[in-house]
């Protein structure tokens, strides 16, 4: 029992923990990478929430964006989070938390940011690879039989014509408008400012705090410091993490950092088709 009581203490004093659901703390739920999913993180938001020592949030964010789906999943979920419940939520950008990492980042009360963080790229992209001219080199050719003329839109077997560039540029359109309302809506400005900005342009923090786009310049523990306040927990908050998940045996082999952005870099050939990003280049 005494060496229980060392270990708690000793956990205490470090000021963070993971998964532990003793006292009151502040949870700290990073988004790294390319966002190709929305699972992880609500499965975190979902699992902090029901847990009642916990008494804020801190999204601490490392991200060029992504699929457009899933930041737009993010954002709703943090905007819900910070409408229905008390306790306040404060997105912290570190490196980059660009495009989609900056959509996500409009649902929390707050945005930090650091000075020379990379932000903003307000906009859509979609990219298509085109083999057609390689296959013909090549002497192959892809046979289609479909149902309707803009049904293979996006084929890489084939370039784009007039009418498929024009469908898909209404659709990046739509999806760029949707962009920019949620930032002329939580940033509660005019449109008209937030389109001089939104042209894909990155920003850093500074640039981003004079434009209106963020809150205040500071790091992760300026936004848990804020998230402390809030909840009237003091400027040092206990925190706590998300449980890390066990090592696969590929984590063993390669090392977890090397899997994961293996994963990042493989996912968007897993995808296939057309996808919409909201990501910084």
């Amino acid at each position: 029992m005494a060496l229980c009581g060392v270990v708690l203490a000793v956990v205490f004093a470090a000021g963070g923990d993971r998964g532990m659901g003793v006292g009151n703390r502040i949870a700290i739920l990073p988004v790294e990478g390319t966002i190709t999913d929305d699972r992880e993180l609500l499965d975190q938001l979902r699992t902090f929430r029901r847990d009642r020592s916990v008494r804020g949030f801190v999204i601490a964010i490392n991200s060029p964006g992504g699929v457009v789906a899933p930041a737009q999943s993010l954002y709703a979920a943090l905007r819900e989070l910070r409408e229905a419940d008390s306790r306040p939520v404060i997105a912290a950008i570190g490196g980059v938390g660009a495009s989609g990492g900056y959509y996500l980042a409009l649902g929390a009360d707050s945005i930090f940011a650091l000075p020379g963080s990379m932000t903003g790229s307000i906009g859509v992209i979609m990219e298509l690879p085109d083999a057609s001219a390689l296959l013909q080199k090549v002497g192959v050719r892809m046979q289609t039989v479909q149902s309707a003329e803009h049904k293979d839109l996006g084929s890489p077997f084939r370039p784009l014509n007039e009418g498929d560039r024009a469908l898909l540029e209404s659709l990046v359109r739509d999806v760029y408008e949707q962009f920019v309302a949620v930032v002329a809506q939580e940033r509660r400005l005019p449109e008209a400012a937030v389109r001089q900005v939104a042209d894909g342009r990155i920003l850093s923090g500074r640039q981003a705090l004079r434009e209106r786009l963020i809150d205040r310049l500071g790091n992760l523990d300026a936004a848990v410091a804020a998230a402390g306040r809030m909840a009237n927990l003091g400027e040092q908050p206990r925190t706590v993490y998300p449980s890390v998940a066990r090592p696969t045996i590929w984590d063993v082999l390669f090392g977890r950092s090397t899997v994961q952005a293996l994963v990042r870099r493989l996912a968007p050939a897993a995808r296939g088709g057309t996808t919409l990003l909201y990501q910084m280049p």
